[in-house]
C-alpha cells in the first residue's frame, strides 16, 4: 500500500489528482495548507508527497527544506511557474520531480508511478544488501559496517571479498574464484588472499569465515 499526500490549495485540482491516483494499492490523503499537511505527516509519514509551491500559509520550497531535515521521502513539485531557475531550485532542494501547471493528469499518474517504483527498487536493494549475524551489521548498500555497535573500517578490497563470502554463505568459494572476482586481471598470488582473509577475521572478530583446506573459504551462517 502506497500512502500519497496531496498538498494543493486548489480544491478542484486537489480532488482531480486524488481521483486520478486512487486505486486498491493507494491510500490518499489531502491537504490544502501546510498546517494540515504537517498534522498528517506528524501522524504518519507518507510514501510520496505531491507538493504545490504556492500555498496560503507558506512556500513549498521552504517546506521541502523542512522535510529534508527529517526524511528522504519522494517529493514531486506542482506549480504554475515553469521558470528554469525555479525548476533547478526545486530539484536542488531534494525534489524528485517537477511538474508545471497545467498538466495532464495521466502524465502526472505516470510520473508518480515512476517515482514510487524507483523508491521501491531502492528499498529492495538496501534490504538485499543488509546482513546481520551475531554482533555484526554489514550494510553493503551504504558501505557501513559495525561490530557490537562499533564501526568497522574496511578497505575496498576487504568489502568486495566480504560481500562475495556473505552473499554466498554456506557455499565453498575456491581461491581461484575469489582472486578473479576481487582482484581481477591484477596479478596477485594466494598470499594476498590469505592476508585479506586474516584482516577481515581480525576486524570483524568472527569465526564465520571458514578455511576449506586446499580449496578456499566459506562463510558459515552462525559462529560455531
Amino acid at each position: 500500500m502506497n500512502r500519497i499526500l496531496i498538498i494543493e490549495d486548489d480544491p478542484t485540482l486537489n480532488e482531480g489528482i486524488a481521483m486520478t491516483l486512487e486505486g486498491p494499492d493507494v491510500h490518499l490523503q489531502r491537504a490544502e495548507t501546510l498546517k494540515q499537511a504537517r498534522e498528517i505527516i506528524k501522524a504518519q509519514l507518507p510514501d510520496l508527497i505531491l507538493l504545490d509551491v504556492n500555498l496560503p500559509d507558506g512556500n513549498g520550497f521552504e517546506f521541502c527544506k523542512e522535510l529534508r531535515r527529517q526524511t528522504d521521502l519522494p517529493i514531486i513539485f506542482l506549480t504554475a511557474n515553469d521558470m528554469e531557475l525555479d525548476i533547478v531550485r526545486g530539484l536542488e532542494l531534494g525534489g524528485d520531480d517537477y511538474i508545471t501547471k497545467p498538466f495532464s493528469l495521466m502524465i502526472l499518474r505516470a510520473r508518480v508511478n515512476s517515482v514510487l517504483r524507483r523508491r521501491g527498487d531502492k528499498q529492495t536493494a538496501e534490504q538485499s544488501a543488509l546482513f546481520r549475524s551475531g554482533g555484526l551489521n554489514l550494510d553493503f548498500y551504504n558501505m557501513n559496517f559495525s561490530r557490537d555497535g562499533q564501526p568497522v573500517i574496511l578497505s575496498r578490497t576487504e568489502q568486495k571479498l566480504l560481500k562475495l563470502l556473505v552473499v554466498n554463505q554456506g557455499q565453498v568459494l575456491s581461491k581461484e574464484l575469489l582472486l578473479d572476482r576481487v582482484w581481477g586481471t591484477e596479478y596477485v598470488d594466494d598470499h594476498a588472499l590469505t592476508v585479506t582473509i586474516k584482516r577481515l577475521r581480525d576486524k570483524l572478530g568472527t569465526r564465520q569465515i571458514k578455511s576449506i583446506y586446499g580449496i578456499g573459504y566459506r562463510w558459515e551462517k552462525e559462529d560455531e
